[in-house]
């Protein structure tokens, strides 16, 4: 028989990790503002162009009532343009979706499959820089993003730094897949959360 002290101990332990196994990491970032693709951007002449490097990446998470599940990409190319010391158009990254990776093979066959990516059909996404500017909050990045064959905008807040090699931008947020035409749902009793977290690391240099 368990003695009552060691019960009680047993129980609030299992509670816990049910509600550490049922939070949403996207309750720690901020969302970023979705809207419409932003049309008729120009580019900004006598910009300096800098190249994304092999080290950048773009990491994801989901999550589901269970848990969560880790993935991304390790290889990013593109091309940041810089004017003034500030990002401006047409920087551009783009993303090789067959270059995912996850935690399993058998989780990474699934996302590129049509549940998910549907990356036969869509075999790259791309973010676009349509503006950069200084909001209350701060820093404002905004870029047409093509995932999944749709194309919205969507401005978030990046760290970034500007030298005349290299330019590094890091930033963290959360999307709505749902937004993207990614709709799998998942088992009826562990449906799978719309809201992604997204975390991007991205350095390139001078050409």
């Amino acid at each position: 028989m368990i003695p009552c002290r060691s019960l009680s101990l047993f129980l609030v332990s299992l509670v816990a990790l049910l509600v550490a196994g049922c939070s949403n990491p996207a309750d720690k970032t901020d969302s970023a503002i979705v809207a419409d693709a932003v049309e008729g951007v120009k580019a900004v002449a006598n910009a300096s162009t800098y190249a994304i490097t092999a080290g950048s990446s773009l990491s994801f998470i989901g999550s589901k009532v269970t848990g969560s599940q880790t993935g991304g990409f390790k290889s990013l190319e593109g091309t940041i343009a810089v004017m003034g010391g500030q990002i401006v158009p047409p920087s551009k990254v783009t993303i090789d979706m067959n270059l995912l990776y996850s935690g399993s093979d058998r989780l990474t066959r699934h996302l590129k499959s049509a549940d998910f990516f549907d990356v036969p059909n869509f075999p790259t996404a791309e973010f676009a820089v349509t503006s950069v500017q200084q909001a209350a909050s701060g820093l404002e990045m905004t870029g047409n993003l093509t995932l999944h064959g749709v194309t919205k905008s969507i401005s978030f807040a990046p760290e970034v730094s500007v030298t005349d090699s290299e330019v590094s931008l890091t930033a963290e947020f959360d999307i709505m897949r749902f937004d993207f035409g990614i709709a799998f749902k998942g088992k009826a009793d562990d449906l799978i959360r719309d809201e992604v977290v997204i975390a991007l690391d991205v350095k390139a240099t001078a050409e």
